[in-house]
């Protein structure tokens, strides 16, 4: 699984402008990841959400403070910065973006191939906007997809499990897996995960949304 496998880290940076559900939980999971990575020579690729500190370019309606400048992610600050906890090392690339997609406007596809890179394990924030539209994207240049469902998170659950079902339901032969079932499979070790292999295949109605997510993370961690 290691041969051909790259660990993509979206946008786990220092911004505290809105809250995170399990945040402190998703910087250890992907700490444990990152471990396991470095030392089986996977290499490592983060992105940083970077808007520029005067206002140029940014997306339409981006919030702006009392000075003009980006709310969030602004340039020139601690707030884009990766979290120390996981901090890149020499040898990791670190892309910067001004999209959501951590495809759109950066060299990141040819950065892969030209490794040799055709399958993605995906962490990072938030689940329902950079880390969906970078799957998305990650799809459509036909890269194999794992998602740690446990190593992102949004602001809210039910805004992460509303997305983790729209990625399932139509991103075919995605992998959805918790971080101690990666870290079994990496060594190895009998693992379980959630494929798609159908569409819509985790269909449901608003009323049975709690009981589609107690569905979905039983598959999570149910014997094969």
């Amino acid at each position: 699984m290691t041969q051909q496998t790259a660990l993509l880290i979206i946008d786990l940076q220092k911004e505290d402008g809105f809250s995170l559900e399990r945040f402190d939980s998703v910087i250890e999971h992907t700490a444990a990841l990152i471990d396991a990575a470095r030392k089986l020579n996977i290499p490592l690729f983060y992105t940083r959400h970077v808007n520029d500190a005067h206002g140029h370019d940014l997306l339409h309606g981006e919030p702006l403070d009392a000075e003009g400048r980006p709310a969030t992610y602004c340039a020139g600050t601690q707030a884009v910065e990766i979290v120390d906890a996981l901090a890149p090392q020499a040898g990791d690339v670190v892309i910067d973006k001004h999209r959501y997609s951590a495809f759109h406007g950066t060299r990141l596809v040819q950065m892969l191939h030209r490794r040799g890179i055709h399958h993605l394990i995906v962490t990072g924030v938030l689940t329902d906007v950079c880390v969906l539209t970078s799957l998305f994207d990650a799809y459509q240049h036909d890269f194999q997809l794992t998602l740690v469902t446990d190593a992102c998170t949004a602001t809210t659950q039910a805004a992460h499990y509303s997305a983790l079902f729209m990625l399932s339901n139509w991103i075919y032969g995605l992998d959805l897996i918790s971080t101690q079932q990666l870290l079994r499979r990496l060594h190895n070790l009998p693992a379980t995960s959630l494929r798609t292999t159908e569409p819509d295949h985790l269909a449901f109605q608003p009323d049975a949304f709690v009981e589609a997510i107690a569905r979905l993370e039983s598959r999570l961690v149910a014997e094969r």
